[in-house]
């Protein structure tokens, strides 16, 4: 095949193919969050520690995104998006891998916050390419087309974390990650376009140094606290005070803000109600997004008995569900509109994780699989949705910032997920007279019940939205005839 043809391809298949590129970040994120839980009790073993303080590795490593996150943007207009883009796996991969040679829950912890800087470079800078090269008619197909990679990745996760810790070790679950990363960083210098910032260093924009360490002390704080409360790190009022400083700290960073002329991340861009009911109204879902590859595996293998391989292969079910999104999220836009549908798919999600919650270890396993495979497949219509609404109303100048916003509320929430499902398991073997180094069946009741009625929030935001919104994206569905 000539070079002409290869580029006849490439320009014919764009608009599915770069999504897919930009989105394999995701791809390497999900399987690193989803491949962990069925390894935890084996890493517990192995790094000498209870099952529940291996959150805080998890926790580390989402802590070190929020840090980090803030920065993306500013460097992507700076150094290209392309170059930091690529920067940003090879970071990934190699402290992935570092992960791997830990023997210690704190070098284990170190190497995640390692990991964080690359991931928090990697997603929003993926999704700013994304934004840059897609026209808005195209962007449903686009963004549907970009959860097909982090959707493949919360698929095999479980499954390969349950096969590496079953016939291999525990450590080969970072390690696969380097090869993903190198074949992620060849389709990156490939298939994306040179951008290299701007010619002249003077015209972008400077450095918000101010705001970086408002933004990072104030979130390091608050998450800090949440990681820290009812734990023997931390005792008295020791976590309030922490997250009294936290919520100084950012809002120093709001009246900040509001005075330069360059701030690190505009709020501002919070002003546009669409891109304000995404970002704010998704925190309840984004939240329970990260509280379910810490409790399910956690459940079935303590709660219910079964191995890290039963384990994984039932938690594919939710990644199942979200593959489907594929083939029906255009549709059910078309049919219902994005009002209509991000209403009942919030309440649906919501009546999953309850069902979640009564889940026994007599429940047979096929019951396991379809409840599961519809909560993937609801969850990810109505976060897909948003995320396709979120920058209908950001002019491309902001475009940046918003990602940068957008990926940091995201990544936040996931952090809290985590830390609510800890601290409600505590509550949970607390009550029963018990020690978080064993944990029963009947403890997770109450995590799935509360993370339930917490995603109901979402309705306050959801409901506000007019009637028509994002009616502009619906052009292409409507003419077009490639749906999924």
């Amino acid at each position: 095949m000539n070079g002409s043809a290869a580029e006849g391809i490439l320009a014919r298949y764009r608009d599915k193919l770069l999504p897919m590129v930009v989105s394999v970040p995701l791809l390497l994120q999900n399987i690193d969050t989803s491949i962990m839980g069925p390894a935890l009790p084996a890493m517990a073993s192995s790094l000498h520690v209870s099952p529940l303080r291996l959150n805080v590795a998890i926790t580390a490593y989402l802590i070190s995104l929020a840090i980090f996150l803030p920065t993306s943007g500013w460097l992507a207009d700076r150094f290209g998006a392309r170059r930091v883009f690529s920067a940003a796996i090879a970071i990934f991969s190699l402290s992935s891998g570092l992960c791997g040679f830990s023997t210690s829950l704190d070098m284990l912890v170190a190497f995640r916050v390692l990991q964080g800087l690359g991931g928090a470079m990697m997603v929003p800078v993926g999704r700013l390419i994304l934004l840059r090269n897609i026209a808005t008619a195209a962007m449903v197909n686009a963004m549907v087309w970009f959860t097909v990679p982090p959707t493949i990745g919360r698929l095999l996760g479980p499954l390969i974390g349950g096969v590496t810790v079953t016939w291999l070790s525990w450590p080969w679950i970072f390690l696969i990650n380097i090869p993903i990363g190198c074949v992620a960083i060849a389709l990156a210098l490939t298939l994306i376009g040179n951008d290299d910032g701007p010619t002249d260093p003077t015209e972008a924009r400077p450095f918000d140094a101010r705001g970086f360490v408002l933004l990072g002390a104030g979130l390091v704080a608050l998450l800090t606290a949440l990681e820290g409360s009812g734990t023997q790190l931390m005792k008295g009022n020791t976590p309030l005070a922490i997250a009294a400083i936290g919520v100084g700290c950012l809002a120093a960073y709001v009246i900040h803000c509001t005075r330069s002329v360059h701030p690190l991340v505009d709020l501002r861009i919070l002003g546009r109600p669409t891109f304000f009911a995404a970002v704010v109204g998704a925190l309840p879902l984004r939240l329970a997004t990260g509280a379910m590859p810490f409790l399910l595996p956690l459940m079935l293998q303590f709660g219910f008995g079964l191995s890290p391989l039963d384990s994984g292969m039932l938690t594919m079910a939710g990644a199942l569900g979200s593959l489907a999104t594929r083939v029906l999220l255009a549709r059910a836009i078309n049919q219902w509109g994005f009002k209509r549908l991000l209403l009942g798919a919030t309440i649906l999600t919501s009546a999953c994780y309850f069902v979640y919650g009564q889940f026994r270890p007599t429940t047979p396993h096929a019951a396991l699989f379809c409840a599961m495979l519809v909560g993937g497949l609801l969850m990810s219509m109505t976060l897909v949705s948003m995320q396709t609404l979120a920058f209908t109303e950001i002019p491309k100048p902001l475009m940046s910032h918003a990602t940068a916003l957008s990926t940091m509320a995201q990544h936040v929430s996931l952090s809290l997920g985590v830390t609510m499902s800890v601290q409600l398991l505590r509550v949970s073997v607390w009550e029963r007279g018990g020690t978080t180094s064993t944990l029963l069946a009947s403890d997770f009741p109450l995590a799935f019940n509360c993370i339930a009625g917490a995603i109901l929030l979402a309705l306050l935001l959801f409901r506000r939205l007019p009637a028509d919104v994002g009616s502009e994206l619906r052009v292409r569905s409507v003419k077009g005839t490639d749906l999924a």
